[in-house]
């Protein structure tokens, strides 16, 4: 059965879910937006030991680690592609991270998973592509993962997830 796919305009840190999903850099150092809060509202020192322990993550794939601070259990990392015109594998990479995510989220048992809109902010990717690549791949995942919550930083990413959404 496909996950339900929901919308919110909010902050990811304060999400009520299994796991949150983290916009990472390949380093897996905290670094601005999604990917700093997350870092800040775990315990940046905390989170960062987890991490240096992991290493990297390529593009496309995705680890995970405790929660810590956050109120969902674990945080998955995964890294998108830097948009290059889209002619350089930044669909396929992009769909990977949804993918893998969900992948990740069914090793740990997480049922409820909240997305930022990866790729989107500082790597440049267009938003109305990006959230569609996000809504196709998560209704098509195989996955034991039933609520996925996209949660948007403002108002005109919340209205392309929900035009999306139907």
């Amino acid at each position: 059965m496909a996950p339900l796919l929901h919308a919110v305009q909010g902050d990811i840190t304060a999400e009520q879910v299994d796991a949150v999903v983290n916009a990472a850099n390949r380093h897996l150092r905290g670094g601005g937006g999604v990917d700093g809060a997350i870092h800040r509202c775990a315990g940046a020192e905390r989170l960062q030991a987890a991490c240096r322990a992991i290493g990297e993550c390529p593009p496309g794939q995705a680890v995970v680690t405790d929660g810590f601070d956050l109120p969902a259990r674990f945080i998955i990392h995964t890294v998108g592609p830097v948009w290059r015109g889209g002619a350089a594998g930044e669909p396929e990479t992009l769909a990977d991270c949804y993918r893998n995510a969900l992948a990740v989220a069914d090793t740990v048992g997480a049922r409820t998973v909240a997305f930022p809109a990866i790729s989107t902010g500082v790597y440049g990717y267009p938003l109305g592509e990006a959230a569609g690549i996000a809504v196709t791949t998560t209704r098509a995942a195989d996955t034991d993962v039933t609520h996925i919550r996209f949660v948007a930083f403002d108002g005109a990413t919340l209205a392309r997830y929900l035009e999306l959404l139907g």
